[in-house]
């Protein structure tokens, strides 16, 4: 059960209107290591992990949702008021065609979410390692994010992101010691 409390995980500011940069953040939102397809592969991993890490699993994927309704508001933050011109020479003309100012789950270059972007082997330590390096890829990308902007209020709720990915990828890792300690521990006996 979730309990859902009306404001976002961290506050979103943004300076200015700045639909090239809605563009590419627009890959955190709908892309292969963005906060959607995180969120899922770690809710659908969790029902062949051990009960040692089902909390974790369970835990980061409800926290990809809060992180996906960020980028959202950041997105619409920096569209809303750009005009068709401005969307079209920031690269978001066939968005606009489609969608409007909406959004839509796709990334950078537009290309339609997919299931294909997450995975569940049913081995727990290799969804874990591929748990790590999703994490990994999506806090290399809030970095270039950050480098691509100029605005602080934006850079700062990116930075928040990219810590919140470093923490996820910590926590993992910690689960794959838990789960090498438990096999460990059975090889003995």
């Amino acid at each position: 059960m979730w309990i859902y409390e009306k404001k976002l995980q961290y506050p979103v500011r943004v300076s200015k209107c700045d639909p090239r940069l809605a563009k590419f953040l627009i890959e955190q939102y709908g892309g292969a290591d963005g906060e959607l397809a995180a969120a899922l592969r770690y809710l659908n991993q969790r029902y062949t992990v051990p009960d040692k890490v089902i909390g974790v699993l369970n835990d980061i994927g409800t926290e990809e949702f809060a992180h996906l309704e960020m980028i959202a508001t950041m997105v619409y933050k920096l569209t809303k008021d750009a005009t068709p011109h401005q969307m079209k020479e920031a690269g978001l003309v066939g968005h606009y065609a489609d969608h409007d100012k909406a959004l839509f789950y796709h990334n950078a270059a537009g290309v339609p979410w997919t299931a294909t972007y997450i995975q569940a082997k049913g081995d727990p330590i290799a969804d874990l390692y591929e748990d790590i390096a999703a994490e990994e890829k999506a806090r290399a990308t809030y970095q270039w994010l950050i480098d691509m902007t100029d605005d602080p209020d934006l850079r700062d709720g990116l930075k928040f992101l990219r810590e919140r990915e470093i923490i996820h990828s910590l926590r993992f890792r910690e689960c794959v010691e838990i789960l090498k300690e438990e096999q460990d521990r059975k090889k003995v006996f």
